[in-house]
């Protein structure tokens, strides 16, 4: 029987091709020892890196203008010391409103520090602040009125009614000799043009640095503030006198140099800390028994060099300072001050007239008080004698 022919098992694959071995050898994948990365979707293309920096608060528009206003650093202390710094800080030049100040009495330390600052006077001789207030020939209370630039309408009228109420021989004959001084912040070859203008009888300084007025804290500003009592010209009248005043001045270069028109002021008492201090006795007798002489020794002390030997201490018992450009102690308040009797010339405005005598700007309390209790008792013992 005949064998059938051997059909090929399911199981059995036949035996690739060659070709088809090389394809495979093509294609096969990269070795396994590192596998390959997963596809990643195209990403925008990512900005290069940079240090980090701590992300900065969002400055608002208040801090932007004060960054604008405080001055850079700088070794000028003539004119930049860094208290008026933080006062423009605080009050910019062209703030439009009463400034942030009070009336708060200078220190010791402060007075002490300011005994040595310069002034000029109208011949552009030098004076020490102190020498104002205490020395030989100096009345034992002082008012230092500090008034705005040399061609401010507002201050000038102010001295003129201050010089109509106040003269010199009514304080002299005061029971404490008693006296005024004044200080501007312009150039000292202005005085002249200043006193004629005002009629101020009392010795005028000038402290161009304004050092002065930035230790007792005096700041600036633009502002006019109310009509105080003293004002009696209308603001266009004073702006133009002021013009013309400085347009008199160009030939002698001080049309400029009337000082910082933001620049306010304000009045300070200097008094003896006794109101029975020995210093009472007349200087010649004081200096007969201290071995000097009288005849040489000049008003600053310079020819003796003995201007503040055995002078007594001062200190400031009253004081005020402006808040705007015409914010001075109304002349009632400045009369009682002093001691004097009465409450300066009325003017025709009744209501600006009832403030001004009513109201009180200063803080502190002079020695009005004692004067008038000493004077008082001296009476009674002659009358009753």
């Amino acid at each position: 029987m005949a064998a059938e022919p051997e059909q090929p098992t399911a199981s059995a694959a036949p035996p690739p091709a060659p070709a088809a071995a090389e394809k495979s050898d093509d294609t096969k994948a990269p070795p396994t020892t590192k596998p390959a990365p997963e596809a990643v979707p195209k990403a925008e293309p990512v900005p290069e890196s940079k240090p980090h920096k701590p992300e900065q608060p969002a400055t608002t528009v208040a801090a932007e203008r004060k960054l604008a206003i405080t001055p850079p650093v700088t070794s000028d202390a003539t004119h930049h010391s860094p208290t008026e710094y933080n006062n423009e800080t605080v009050n910019p030049p062209d703030f439009e409103g009463a400034v942030e100040t009070n009336n708060d009495l200078p220190s010791a330390e402060t007075i002490k520090r300011l005994e040595n600052y310069v002034l000029l006077d109208r011949d552009g001789k030098t004076h020490t602040f102190k020498s104002l207030y205490t020395g030989k020939h100096v009345a034992r209370r002082v008012l230092v009125i500090f008034v705005r630039h040399f061609y401010c309408g507002n201050c000038q009228e102010y001295l003129r009614a201050l010089s109509t109420s106040i003269t010199p021989d009514a304080l002299l004959r005061l029971p404490i000799s008693t006296f005024i001084a004044v200080v501007g912040c312009g150039d000292p070859g202005l005085i002249d043009m200043y006193a004629q203008a005002t009629g101020c009888p009392f010795p005028i300084y000038a402290d161009p640095t304004r050092k002065i007025y930035d230790e007792l804290g005096m700041i600036k500003t633009l502002a006019l503030g109310a009509r105080p009592a003293y004002i009696t010209d209308g603001l266009l009248k004073s702006s133009v006198a002021s013009i013309f005043q400085g347009l008199k001045q160009i030939k002698a270069g001080l049309a400029t140099k009337g000082g910082d028109a933001r620049q306010i002021g304000g009045e300070f008492l200097f008094e003896p800390f006794d109101i029975q201090s020995p210093v009472g006795t007349p200087w010649a007798e004081i200096e007969r028994k201290m071995g000097h002489r009288t005849s040489d020794t000049s008003l600053d002390g310079k020819q003796t060099g003995h201007e503040f030997e055995g002078a007594e201490e001062k200190r400031v018992t009253w004081c005020h300072r402006m808040r705007t450009t015409r914010d001075h102690a109304e002349i009632p308040e400045i009369m009682e001050v002093l001691g004097l009797d009465g409450q300066g010339m009325p003017i025709k405005d009744e209501k600006r007239w009832k403030k001004a005598v009513e109201s009180r700007k200063g803080t502190g309390l002079s020695m009005a008080g004692q004067m008038k209790a000493e004077a008082a008792g001296r009476l009674s013992l002659s009358t009753s004698a």
